[in-house]
Protein backbone atom coordinates (compact mmCIF):
# COMPACT_ATOMS: atom_id res chain seq x y z
CA UNK A 1 0.00 0.00 0.00
CA UNK A 2 1.43 3.34 -0.97
CA UNK A 3 1.67 6.27 1.42
CA UNK A 4 -1.27 8.21 0.00
CA UNK A 5 -3.58 5.20 0.29
CA UNK A 6 -2.37 4.55 3.84
CA UNK A 7 -3.28 8.12 4.83
CA UNK A 8 -6.72 7.73 3.22
CA UNK A 9 -7.25 4.41 5.02
CA UNK A 10 -6.21 5.94 8.35
CA UNK A 11 -8.60 8.84 7.70
CA UNK A 12 -11.49 6.39 7.30
CA UNK A 13 -10.51 4.61 10.51
CA UNK A 14 -10.23 7.91 12.40
CA UNK A 15 -13.68 8.92 11.13
CA UNK A 16 -15.17 5.61 12.30
CA UNK A 17 -13.52 5.91 15.71
CA UNK A 18 -14.61 9.54 16.11
CA UNK A 19 -11.08 10.96 16.49
CA UNK A 20 -11.89 14.47 15.23
CA UNK A 21 -8.38 15.82 15.75
CA UNK A 22 -6.78 13.09 13.65
CA UNK A 23 -9.50 13.46 11.00
CA UNK A 24 -8.77 17.19 10.67
CA UNK A 25 -5.01 16.63 10.48
CA UNK A 26 -5.28 13.87 7.86
CA UNK A 27 -7.77 15.86 5.78
CA UNK A 28 -5.28 18.71 5.71
CA UNK A 29 -2.56 16.33 4.52
CA UNK A 30 -4.80 14.89 1.82
CA UNK A 31 -5.62 18.40 0.62
CA UNK A 32 -1.91 19.21 0.39
CA UNK A 33 -1.29 15.97 -1.54
CA UNK A 34 -4.10 16.87 -3.97
CA UNK A 35 -2.57 20.32 -4.45
CA UNK A 36 0.73 18.62 -5.28
CA UNK A 37 -1.05 16.35 -7.79
CA UNK A 38 -2.52 19.38 -9.52
CA UNK A 39 0.85 21.10 -9.59
CA UNK A 40 2.51 18.02 -11.15
CA UNK A 41 -0.04 17.45 -13.90
CA UNK A 42 0.06 15.68 -16.32
CA UNK A 43 2.71 13.64 -14.49
CA UNK A 44 1.44 11.20 -11.85
CA UNK A 45 2.31 11.83 -8.21
CA UNK A 46 5.02 9.54 -6.91
CA UNK A 47 5.95 8.37 -3.43
CA UNK A 48 8.81 10.90 -3.26
CA UNK A 49 6.33 13.71 -4.00
CA UNK A 50 4.10 12.58 -1.13
CA UNK A 51 7.17 12.48 1.13
CA UNK A 52 8.00 16.03 0.07
CA UNK A 53 4.50 17.15 1.07
CA UNK A 54 4.83 15.39 4.44
CA UNK A 55 8.25 16.92 5.06
CA UNK A 56 6.88 20.38 4.28
CA UNK A 57 4.04 19.78 6.74
CA UNK A 58 6.49 18.67 9.42
CA UNK A 59 8.67 21.72 8.82
CA UNK A 60 5.64 24.04 9.12
CA UNK A 61 4.58 22.40 12.38
CA UNK A 62 8.06 22.69 13.89
CA UNK A 63 8.29 26.36 12.95
CA UNK A 64 4.81 27.01 14.35
CA UNK A 65 5.68 25.27 17.62
CA UNK A 66 8.73 27.52 18.03
CA UNK A 67 6.73 30.65 17.26
CA UNK A 68 3.94 29.71 19.64
CA UNK A 69 6.43 28.97 22.41
CA UNK A 70 8.11 32.35 21.83
CA UNK A 71 4.68 34.01 21.88
CA UNK A 72 3.79 32.28 25.17
CA UNK A 73 0.95 30.27 23.62
CA UNK A 74 1.54 26.75 25.01
CA UNK A 75 -1.96 25.52 24.09
CA UNK A 76 -1.37 26.26 20.41
CA UNK A 77 2.14 24.78 20.56
CA UNK A 78 0.66 21.62 22.06
CA UNK A 79 -1.91 21.37 19.24
CA UNK A 80 0.84 21.70 16.63
CA UNK A 81 2.90 19.09 18.49
CA UNK A 82 0.02 16.60 18.31
CA UNK A 83 -0.36 17.23 14.58
CA UNK A 84 3.39 16.79 14.15
CA UNK A 85 3.27 13.40 15.88
CA UNK A 86 0.45 12.23 13.59
CA UNK A 87 2.29 13.34 10.45
CA UNK A 88 5.60 11.81 11.51
CA UNK A 89 3.96 8.37 11.63
CA UNK A 90 3.95 8.39 7.82
CA UNK A 91 7.59 9.39 7.38
CA UNK A 92 10.38 6.82 7.15
CA UNK A 93 12.66 6.33 10.13
CA UNK A 94 14.88 9.39 10.54
CA UNK A 95 18.63 8.91 10.21
CA UNK A 96 20.94 9.42 13.16
CA UNK A 97 23.59 12.13 13.06
CA UNK A 98 26.30 9.49 12.55
CA UNK A 99 24.46 8.03 9.55
CA UNK A 100 24.04 11.49 8.04
CA UNK A 101 27.76 12.16 8.49
CA UNK A 102 28.55 8.95 6.57
CA UNK A 103 26.43 10.17 3.65
CA UNK A 104 28.17 13.55 3.84
CA UNK A 105 31.60 11.92 3.71
CA UNK A 106 30.56 9.87 0.67
CA UNK A 107 29.20 12.96 -1.09
CA UNK A 108 32.36 14.95 -0.36
CA UNK A 109 34.42 12.16 -1.95
CA UNK A 110 32.05 11.89 -4.95
CA UNK A 111 32.05 15.57 -5.82
CA UNK A 112 35.68 16.03 -4.72
CA UNK A 113 34.78 18.95 -2.47
CA UNK A 114 37.74 20.94 -1.18
CA UNK A 115 36.20 23.92 0.61
CA UNK A 116 33.01 25.63 1.74
CA UNK A 117 32.61 26.87 -1.85
CA UNK A 118 31.56 23.33 -2.79
CA UNK A 119 28.69 23.28 -0.31
CA UNK A 120 26.00 23.39 -3.00
CA UNK A 121 27.43 20.36 -4.77
CA UNK A 122 27.73 18.41 -1.53
CA UNK A 123 24.23 19.36 -0.37
CA UNK A 124 22.75 18.28 -3.69
CA UNK A 125 24.45 14.89 -3.52
CA UNK A 126 23.56 14.30 0.15
CA UNK A 127 19.92 15.38 -0.12
CA UNK A 128 19.31 12.95 -3.01
CA UNK A 129 20.31 10.11 -0.68
CA UNK A 130 18.68 11.24 2.56
CA UNK A 131 15.51 12.92 1.28
CA UNK A 132 12.66 12.23 3.68
CA UNK A 133 14.99 10.57 6.17
CA UNK A 134 16.77 13.64 7.55
CA UNK A 135 16.00 17.27 8.29
CA UNK A 136 17.49 19.58 5.67
CA UNK A 137 18.60 22.15 8.25
CA UNK A 138 20.50 19.52 10.21
CA UNK A 139 22.15 18.21 7.03
CA UNK A 140 23.10 21.75 6.00
CA UNK A 141 24.65 22.45 9.38
CA UNK A 142 26.64 19.19 9.35
CA UNK A 143 27.86 19.77 5.77
CA UNK A 144 28.93 23.32 6.64
CA UNK A 145 30.82 22.14 9.75
CA UNK A 146 32.59 19.39 7.81
CA UNK A 147 33.60 21.66 4.93
CA UNK A 148 34.88 24.33 7.34
CA UNK A 149 37.01 21.66 9.05
CA UNK A 150 38.52 20.77 5.68
CA UNK A 151 39.53 24.36 4.93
Amino acid sequence: MNLENKILQDLKEAMKSGDRFKVETLRGLIAQIKDEKIKLRPKEIEEKDVLTVLNRAVKRRKEAIELYKQGDRPELAEKEQKELEIIQQYLPEQLSTDEIIKFIEQAIAEVQAASIKDMGKVMGAVMKKVQGKADGKEVQQLVRERLIQMS
